[in-house]
């Protein structure tokens, strides 16, 4: 038997609706007391795509592990229960669907109950009991609905793989200043000193005799020379930016998924003329 306070302290944490066969149903949403007795006697889990819808448990078989509230039921069969507005009152008539769909008794009609904000709602479910009938039993029960007919709805679950766009990083232009050396050439001359001989002629006899005979003379020539200069400049060479492209690539997503496999049980008919 599942306590208020294995209740609340499960909705203060968090918990988690697991059926028999070990996996996850949903998460916790509203639990509904028994007005006689104070104890936890309906579970709302939210199944359904994004958990947005919420389906009722009976508790009468449910047991507490940790986080976890164990029913003997799996998700498929909780997800095929009738469907029940939680923010609403569980009238009777819909209580006793319920008790029908799960198979189990129900002694007295129940009366309606609200949802408080604390999650935890006050129902009447006096007289609930788990015994179910020989009839119930021999009937077939379909997993789209109660005792339908004879045919069961094989399920399983199939992968919806969709994309998000996430922050990666972030990606910025700095500009700063650094120095090289540069190495050029540059053509520069200079003057030399040769001289230059020539010969005594009619035509310039007169000006080599104007000197005199014998003399000392002096003869000065100014020499010139190029040089390197070097000046800098500051010119504009290109413009730079960030620019974003959006490159698709194909990754593997695995995860594992479960189904349902349907097989056939015959109990073998024995002939007793053949014994």
């Amino acid at each position: 038997m599942i306590s208020t306070e294995q209740i609340q302290d499960l909705l203060g944490r968090g918990g988690t609706v697991t059926g028999g066969n070990g996996y996850e149903i949903g998460r916790i949403g509203q639990v509904y007391l028994d007005d006689d007795t104070g104890q936890p006697a309906w579970v709302t889990a939210k199944t359904g795509l994004f958990g947005t819808s919420e389906t009722f448990i009976p508790l009468a078989e449910g047991t507490v592990e940790e986080d976890t509230i164990r029913v003997p039921y799996d998700k498929s069969t909780v997800k095929d229960a009738p469907r029940i507005d939680a923010e609403e009152h569980l009238s009777v008539d819909q209580e006793q669907a319920l008790f029908q769909y799960y198979g189990l008794g129900h002694s007295q009609p129940a009366s309606d109950s609200g949802l408080p904000a604390d999650g935890i709602a006050q129902q009447s479910t006096a007289g609930q009991h788990t015994d179910r009938s020989a009839e119930q039993d021999a009937q077939v029960r379909d997993t789209s609905g109660p005792n339908t007919d004879d045919a069961m709805t094989r399920s399983e679950e199939q992968l919806r793989v969709g994309t998000e766009k996430v922050q990666t990083g972030k990606a910025r232009l700095r500009k700063y200043v650094v120095s090289e050396t540069v190495t050029t050439t540059v053509p520069v001359s200079h003057e030399e000193v040769s001289i230059e001989r020539e010969p005594i002629t009619e035509s310039n006899r007169d000006a080599a005799m104007t000197g005199g005979e014998l003399t000392e003379e002096e003869v000065e020539v100014t020499l010139h020379a190029e040089r390197p200069v070097v000046e800098k400049e500051t010119v504009p060479v290109e413009r730079v930016r960030l620019n974003t492209e959006t490159v698709t690539e194909e990754q593997q997503v695995t995860e594992e998924v479960r189904k349902e496999q349907i097989d056939t049980d015959t109990d073998e008919d024995v002939n007793p003329e053949r014994r």
